[in-house]
């Protein structure tokens, strides 16, 4: 991006995934916001970010946040749970500075863990999330930060993305591996009385998850609790919601071929979509 030359024009709010995932985020985003226009950027063609490594995924994230800036976006939310625990904190306080001090990175863990404190009541939480998050100790971490009276227990749940990607997430096979980590969650501390789903794509398996899940355990997904916080963040910096621009538009773009990207996307979204592929 060196010597490229940023519109300072407003623009869309830019929302970024590895894959699909983010989707159920942009979903609550436009129900909360439907004023807003969205720019969605999916790097499908090089997902998944879950098992690769932390250097590996905040390089493709900055490759994708720079490409956004670019196309206007003043404010991009990374609604991927593996970018937002690798490459958030870096590109905050690394890159942005030397990019655009202007422009903001929000990611979804903080405002998901904002809303746990006032769930459990035994003070015990599970979570539920891909290799790369639970290795990451983000979920954790920021829980620890804000209520250190929280024990977190993790369960890597490394086969969920797959199920839900190849379109196999209503099987009956999906049912073992669904029951085999939420068991193996609960066994490890039976205490556990809210589960937190802290992968973007493992809201379209909320009814299988239900099924093992006791019914006095509260089952926690992301994406009303990230719009209703991408609401309040606008809210109290004026000065970023006058660069988002607002016609109620939303436009996906994504690293893998159409042909490839909208079928898979229809599992996510409600309607048809057109979209674009972009070169990175």
């Amino acid at each position: 991006m060196s010597g490229t030359v940023l519109s300072q024009k407003p623009g869309p709010i830019g929302v970024f995934d590895s894959g699909y995932g983010g989707l159920t985020i942009l979903r609550h985003m436009r129900k909360v916001m439907p004023e807003y226009d969205f720019l969605y950027f999916g790097d499908n063609a090089r997902t998944p970010y879950g098992t690769r490594s932390f250097q590996v995924v905040y390089e493709y994230t900055l490759q994708c946040v720079t490409r956004l800036f670019e196309m206007g976006c003043h404010l991009v939310i990374l609604a991927c749970n593996t970018a937002s625990a690798k490459a958030l904190r870096t590109i905050q306080q690394c890159d942005l500075p030397r990019l655009d001090a202007n422009r903001r990175v929000l990611g979804i863990i903080r405002p998901t863990v904002e809303s746990l404190g006032e769930m459990t009541v035994s003070r015990h939480i599970g979570l539920l999330a891909t290799p790369g998050t639970v290795k990451s100790l983000s979920y954790p971490l920021e829980i620890g930060k804000l209520f250190p009276d929280i024990t977190v227990t993790s369960e890597s749940c490394p086969i969920w993305v797959p199920l839900v990607e190849t379109g196999n997430f209503m099987s009956d096979g999906a049912d073992f591996f669904i029951r085999r980590h939420v068991e193996s969650l609960l066994a490890k501390d039976p205490m556990i009385d809210t589960i937190l789903l802290g992968c973007t794509h493992y809201p379209l398996l909320y009814d299988k998850i239900r099924k093992y899940v006791p019914e006095n355990v509260t089952i926690v997904s992301q994406g009303r609790y990230v719009a209703s916080s991408l609401r309040d963040y606008l809210n109290r910096h004026p000065e970023m919601d006058a660069r988002c621009t607002r016609a109620g538009t939303c436009r996906y773009y994504t690293t893998e071929s159409q042909d490839t990207f909208l079928p898979n996307a229809s599992v996510f979204l409600e309607g048809k979509i057109e979209a674009d592929t972009v070169t990175l």
